[in-house]
């Protein structure tokens, strides 16, 4: 833990603590209060912290709250992989500033690490269903200062937000329980109940711009699914794939958790499929040379498909 970001996180930790036991409140909804008296400025840490510092310093203090607040669908996507994503986005959207979504926003932690990566070109936009999860991550946006408008709902229901360049969302995984409202998609299941992360996909490719790109961490196993016939029918009709990786298992605490990426564009008039779709096994990210012949392979596939 470096210094400065060790500092913002005891001093969030130690006014969380005394909330939680002043209030008899879970961790998370104290830490929501230490946020908001942060950003009302009746609170602040010592020193000088950069916005990543403060981000990592929440994501700590999220971390010890969500062991208490067990939300399985509700995993933070790790540092190392929320980098990977934003040195994606960097890579293909070329926009000066771009549109970015979360269709899964969470605690916004994957989202606003790109955007920190990126900072000053992107403008985000984010959807949670959990009230005390969005109200975390509107205050986190504001503590690191990026500009996001979060949506409190379902994010399967109609979304009022304008099509995006690009999505990014860790994908939640596993069956939507609304068969009623799934029935208006095309990529619900023929009986029963629909996989919330094909729905998602769907979603996403809708709220899409046409060329824009959409960034997922999906189920290592998605493409051998009993409904991946229906899912490779509605990209071939909907988007050009531009890369398939895979990652690590050191990344994930079970290996039957395993998840991959997935690199989408969707179609437009004059954009063309790659020569060929990048497929790739991401090496285990704390090995700085093969991360850097990763990067190398990353970006020979792009001058030659994408250049």
């Amino acid at each position: 833990m470096n210094s400065s970001m060790e500092n913002v996180f005891n001093f969030i930790d130690k006014h969380t603590e005394e909330i939680q036991k002043e209030k008899d409140n879970s961790y998370l909804e104290s830490l929501l209060t230490t946020t908001e008296n942060w950003l009302d400025g009746h609170i602040q840490p010592d020193g000088d912290a950069g916005k990543e510092d403060i981000r990592k310093a929440i994501q700590l203090a999220v971390l010890k709250g969500m062991k208490e607040h067990i939300q399985p669908h509700h995993q933070m996507t790790p540092d190392a992989l929320g980098l990977l994503m934003g040195y994606l986005v960097e890579l293909f959207v070329k926009k000066e500033q771009a549109t970015i979504l979360d269709p899964a926003v969470g605690t916004g932690n994957l989202l606003l690490t790109i955007m920190n990566y990126l900072d000053g070109k992107l403008l985000g936009a984010g959807v949670e269903i959990d009230d005390l999860l969005i109200r975390l991550a509107s205050n986190i946006g504001n503590l690191v200062q990026q500009p996001i408008k979060l949506y409190l709902q379902d994010a399967l229901q109609p979304l009022l937000i304008d099509p995006v360049d690009a999505v990014v969302s860790d994908l939640p995984v596993g069956y939507y329980p609304s068969e009623e409202n799934a029935a208006s998609f095309e990529l619900k299941a023929d009986e029963g109940m629909s996989y919330a992360h094909h729905l998602f996909i769907e979603q996403s490719m809708k709220h899409t711009a046409d060329g824009g790109y959409l960034f997922f961490i999906v189920p290592k196993a998605l493409f051998e699914s009993p409904m991946a016939d229906q899912l490779h029918k509605y990209l071939k009709k909907t988007a050009y794939i531009q890369a398939v990786m895979e990652l690590p298992d050191t990344l994930f605490k079970n290996s039957s958790h395993a998840k991959g990426i997935l690199v989408l564009q969707k179609k437009k008039e004059g954009v063309k499929a790659p020569r060929e779709v990048l497929l790739a096994k991401v090496p285990n990210m704390s090995k700085p040379e093969s991360m850097a012949k990763f990067f190398t392979q990353v970006n020979n596939w792009f001058k030659e498909n994408k250049g």
